[in-house]
């Protein structure tokens, strides 16, 4: 769990020694101890937050994603979240991170499997009714032995996975009904944005990383996700630029030229053209919250 979702001190009594490798939580009483709103932050590990009751609702990457009962939500490693409002609901919250899940039971080829622990993977899950008495089941004891024994349990990984299994078995990818060439493609495009947005702001740097032409991929992300390769590149700069406002001191010179755009003006017109205001009104939000 990134610190950013409760506050330093509260934080320090909930850690224990495999904190960063492994965390479990009731969701209502972590969300006592949050400090809301949440703004842009990235996440160093894995966040699965699985609902018993109510609704929870969360910004990831670009879109807003809401859950109820029996539903699970991801923020795979690696992206952005944000959230700004006390709901009412029970559940759990997994934190975790991939060198968890490799061990006795775990493999790298077991985690490829499971297609939303990636940046373009669909963040909600909906298990089946038939699933769902189980999935409780198994977060009720993974908490119970997380509580008990920590990560000395020899129960916890194998409950785990099979969690993960079992929630693979209800996933949908976001893009169905496309070939599987062009979502091939497209999630190599998203892979390579998160990879390098920094360095990298033309259409024709990731076509060539792709070995493709800029009016393939044109065509083939826009028929996928129905935007533009230069929309998404924006969106990923303008993404940054949030996390870096606020996990970071930098002036607002030094977040442009840390992404790779050397013009402050227009690093402001871009960001305010996405968010509705600049970069440095977006920070002051943050700092008055």
């Amino acid at each position: 769990m990134d610190r950013f979702f409760v506050p330093e001190p509260e934080l320090q009594v909930m850690k224990r020694p495999e904190y960063g490798i492994f965390f479990s939580m009731e969701v209502q009483e972590l969300i006592k101890l949050s400090k809301l709103p949440v703004p842009p932050s990235r996440s160093t590990t894995h966040i699965l937050i699985y609902l018993t009751s109510g609704v929870a609702t969360m910004r990831i990457g670009f879109h807003e994603v809401q859950i109820e009962a029996n539903q699970c939500l991801v923020v795979p490693a690696g992206q952005v979240f944000s959230f700004d409002q006390y709901e009412v609901n029970e559940g759990f919250i997994t934190v975790f991170s991939t060198d968890f899940l490799i061990g006795k039971i775990g493999s790298k080829e077991l985690i490829e499997q499971f297609e939303f622990l990636t940046l373009w993977g669909n963040p909600k899950i909906k298990p089946s009714s038939e699933s769902a008495p189980l999935l409780r089941l198994l977060f009720e004891r993974i908490l119970k032995e997380y509580q008990q024994n920590g990560l000395l349990s020899p129960l916890i990984q194998p409950f785990f996975t099979s969690v993960l299994c079992e929630l693979n078995t209800a996933y949908q990818p976001l893009a169905q009904g496309k070939s599987s060439s062009a979502i091939l493609l497209t999630n190599g495009f998203k892979a390579l944005l998160y990879q390098h947005i920094r360095s990298k702001h033309r259409v024709s740097d990731y076509a060539h990383l792709l070995h493709i032409t800029p009016n393939h991929l044109n065509k083939i992300v826009k028929e996928v996700t129905s935007k533009s390769p230069s929309k998404w590149i924006d969106e990923t700069l303008v993404l940054e630029a949030k996390v870096l406002l606020f996990q970071s001191k930098y002036s607002i010179s030094e977040i442009s030229a840390e992404l790779g755009i050397y013009d402050a003006s227009y690093f402001s017109r871009l960001f305010k053209k996405y968010v509705g205001t600049s970069p440095a009104s977006f920070r002051q939000m943050i700092d008055l919250s």
